[in-house]
Parts: C-alpha cells; sequence; structure tokens
C-alpha cells in the first residue's frame, strides 16, 4: 500500500471528487489539477494534509505543492481516483479554458519564451564575462584588460563570441522555431523562416541603423530592401505565426497524396516573402516604438517614478502571469540600445522575494514542518525561480509579499537611478550581477544589499506582530 494513499483519497475529496477534475498531471514539486468547478476545492481542508505545503491558482491550474516527493504521491492519487493521467502539454491546453484573453495570449507568450531561455541565460553570461576581461581595466595600475595581456585570454575573448552571436544575433531562428513547435506544425519549416531572416546575403541589422547602404532585391515592378532582422523579436513572432497559420490551412485542403510538396511549398515560400515585405518592417517599427517608449521611461527625469512602479508591481505580474511579457521587451531592448535596465529590476524583485521569505525561515526556525517549503523556496529565489517563495510561503502569509514587494521597489529605484544596465537576460537572482555591465556592477551590488536587507527586516518586523497575534 501506497504512503499517500490515505492523503490522496482526502485530496480527491476536497479537490471536489473526481467528477470535478478534467485532467491532472504533476511537475517537480507540485500537483497539477484542470478542475471544472475551482470554488469547489477546499483549499484549507487541502492545506491541513500534512503531504501539502500550499496551494495557488495559475494558468487555469488549481497546483497543490507537495514538494520533491510528488512523483510519489501522483501515482498513489491516480489509483485512488481512477483518473487517468496526462501529460503537461495536454493539461496545459486543458487549462486554457479556464483563462480569459488576456491569460491565454500571455501563456502562449509564455510558451514560445520558455524553450529560449536556458540558451538566453547561457549567453547572458557568456556576454557578462567578455565584457569583465575585455573592459574592465584592472592591470598594471588600471591601464590594460585581462585580453590585453594575455594572448589565452583574447582566444577565450573571441572564442566565446562565436556562442554568444549564435544565441542572441539568430535569435530569431529559435523564436520562429520555437511557434512552429508550439503550434504543432513542421518544426524545420519554422527553422528554414528564421534562417532567412538573418541569412549573410542580408544587410546586418546592426548595419541599417548605421546608415550603411541598403541592397535590395529588383523585381522590376519592385524593390525589397535586403534587411535582416538579426536579435529581433516581434518580427520574428508575426513571420513565425503567419508560417503556422498558412501551413494549417493548406494541410486542411490539399490531397494527402500530394501534401508533402503542396503544404510546406504553398505555406514556407509565402511566409517569407511576406515577412520581407510586410512584416518585417512593421514588426521592426512595433519593436522600435515600444523599446524607445519603455527606454525612455527608464531615461527619463520620472525615471525613479516608473522603477518603483515596476520594482514593486513586478511580483503580481508573476502571479498573472504577465511577467512573460518582460522577455520581448528586454529582448527588443538589447537590439536597439545594446543592453536592458529592466532585467536588473527583475531580478531585484527575484532576490527581494527571497530575501522575505528568508525572515520567515528565522521567524519560523522551530517549525520543521514549515521550513521544509521555505528553505528550498529560499534557495529557488536567490537563484531566479520565485513561484515556490511566492505562492508557498510569502502569499500565504500575505505580509512577507508586501515586504518583499516594498524592498523590490526601492532597490529598484537605486538599481534605475544609478543607470544599470545588463547586457543580456542572465539568472534571474543573486547570480545575475554576472549579466550587468561591469560598470554598473558594483551599484547593482548595492541595489542587491537594500533589496536583502530592506525585505529582511520589513519581514522580521511585522511578521514579530504578525504571527504573536
Amino acid at each position: 500500500m501506497g504512503k499517500y494513499i490515505d492523503d490522496s483519497k482526502e485530496l480527491l475529496e476536497y479537490v471536489g471528487g473526481k467528477e470535478n477534475i478534467s485532467a491532472v498531471t504533476h511537475c517537480v514539486t507540485r500537483m497539477r489539477f484542470v478542475l471544472k468547478d475551482t470554488s469547489k476545492a477546499d483549499k484549507e481542508k487541502i492545506e491541513s494534509l500534512k503531504s501539502v505545503k500550499g496551494t495557488f491558482i495559475q494558468a487555469g491550474q488549481f497546483q497543490v505543492i507537495i514538494g520533491n516527493t510528488v512523483g510519489d504521491f501522483y501515482n498513489d492519487f491516480v489509483k485512488v481516483s481512477g483518473v487517468e493521467g496526462v501529460s503537461k502539454e495536454n493539461v496545459k491546453d486543458a487549462a486554457k479554458s479556464n483563462m480569459t484573453f488576456m491569460q491565454r495570449l500571455m501563456a502562449n507568450l509564455a510558451e514560445i519564451f520558455s524553450p529560449l531561455i536556458p540558451a538566453i541565460i547561457v549567453g547572458g553570461l557568456i556576454l557578462g564575462f567578455r565584457n569583465i576581461i575585455g573592459d574592465v581595466k584592472m592591470f598594471e595600475d588600471g591601464t590594460k584588460t585581462l585580453i590585453e595581456i594575455s594572448q589565452f585570454w583574447a582566444g577565450t575573448y573571441n572564442f566565446l563570441w562565436l556562442i554568444g552571436e549564435a544565441i542572441f544575433h539568430f535569435l530569431p531562428v529559435g523564436i520562429t522555431w520555437a511557434i512552429s513547435k508550439k503550434m504543432g506544425t513542421t518544426q524545420i519549416l519554422g527553422i528554414v523562416l528564421g534562417i532567412t531572416l538573418v541569412s549573410p546575403q542580408l544587410l546586418n541589422a546592426y548595419s541599417v541603423s548605421s546608415g550603411a547602404e541598403i541592397p535590395f532585391w529588383d523585381f522590376g515592378f519592385a524593390k525589397v530592401n535586403m534587411i535582416g532582422y538579426q536579435a529581433q523579436v516581434i518580427p520574428a513572432i508575426l513571420a513565425g505565426f503567419v508560417l503556422v497559420y498558412l501551413e494549417k490551412f493548406f494541410r486542411k485542403i490539399s490531397p494527402a497524396a500530394i501534401s508533402m510538396i503542396i503544404v510546406p511549398f504553398f505555406a514556407l515560400i509565402p511566409a517569407v516573402i511576406i515577412a520581407h515585405t510586410v512584416l518585417g518592417p512593421i514588426g521592426w517599427k512595433i519593436g522600435d516604438v515600444i523599446s524607445q517608449v519603455v527606454y525612455a521611461g527608464l531615461t527619463s527625469s520620472f525615471r525613479w517614478l516608473f522603477a518603483g512602479i515596476f520594482g514593486f508591481a513586478y511580483a503580481p505580474l508573476v502571479i498573472t502571469g504577465l511577467h512573460h511579457m518582460t522577455n520581448a521587451i528586454d529582448l527588443q531592448l538589447m537590439a536597439q540600445v545594446g543592453g536592458t535596465s529592466l532585467w536588473p529590476m527583475i531580478a531585484l524583485s527575484n532576490i527581494a522575494q527571497g530575501s522575505a521569505v528568508l525572515a520567515m525561515i528565522y521567524l519560523q526556525r522551530k517549525n520543521e514542518e514549515e521550513k521544509q517549503v521555505s528553505i528550498p523556496a529560499c534557495i529557488s529565489a536567490y537563484l531566479g525561480v520565485t513561484e515556490p517563495a511566492l505562492f508557498g510561503v510569502n502569499l500565504k502569509y500575505g505580509f512577507p509579499f508586501v515586504c518583499g514587494m516594498v524592498g523590490s521597489g526601492i532597490a529598484a529605484v537605486i538599481s534605475v537611478g544609478s543607470g544599470v544596465m545588463a547586457n543580456a537576460i542572465g539568472i534571474g537572482g543573486i547570480p545575475g550581477i554576472l549579466s550587468i555591465k561591469p560598470q554598473n556592477m558594483l551599484m547593482f551590488a548595492v541595489a542587491m544589499i537594500v533589496a536583502i536587507v530592506v525585505s529582511f527586516v520589513l519581514t522580521l518586523a511585522v511578521g514579530k506582530k504578525k504571527l504573536k497575534a
């Protein structure tokens, strides 16, 4: 008999019974339910179960935090409930019926960028490391960089750009691939489309802004500029979705016997033409406007207000899922202005929420059951993943969440006010300092200390009163 049979029986009852479950799966630490009626789930009773560390609703899913033994719990639950387990992708699809239009839009955006995040993080660390060894004059009385005194590090500096260029300049290939994968269409067509956006035949996007002469295709009746879209996010997203819907349309109307010829031909070629004649220029303009508006907010005389609001509100954005839109904005800022001031505030928010959890660990240091959730959640937040901290601890008690928001807001004002800029998206926690431009690392470190101290001290002060009451 399974270890979690009794808790599984009670959980089944408290979520509203088998008839209230549309789908169920699990991830690394959580049971993930799609319920027909979430109001039937009794959160208080569920959270009273010994195996349960907390509950929350996100992306249309009712999620129950179990911990590292969730795999065993899930197996016992399936036995007890008789509910067929399904894949995480099927659960996501089922959950979308419980979402608003905006939530579905953000969920789709998240699914596009999620597969790209590991590469983007590596790229950010590489750019940060290259800047340290190539730009910081820390040798021979501060007159030379490491690559100026060492051939080995000079070679390393040049070699690492091979990876950095592949990740950021050729990002549109990853985006169009991710869209085709997410939408269930032919992934190699997405890759080919992405390559046509960054082909060496085209004038590099970075050369366009420098005033280089733009080559063109001459069709006699029309000329089309041969411009590449290196590091451009929005043109790639628009082109990717055009390819997807063209492929789906032609697959629907093509006879099966010749679909292998008809579908790729009539999907890819029109998509490439539309991308270079219509969507590319439009997407470039949209991306430019978005980045300029955000950049203006981050550099205007009211940047302290912009930073304070964003820093304070970022954690609530994570709860709604709207935070995923910041990936596209960060990448667009990197392409347009050579770095992003937005991402450092995101890292500071994660650090602040982790520090609020750290205070809760101290306040509940004698509560072994709470520490099973709070210690891993704190570590996770300091490494850039805040969901365990938010849903497992801070939202559960309320005041740590708000204290973390305050700490984040103050730290964000310091970061933006002192002009801190990141080379790229990195690890969204304490190690994120490696992605900050070298000349800004000291002030980012100051902002990190403020985020940690303010959030910790506030949570400690409020918690001593709240937890005694």
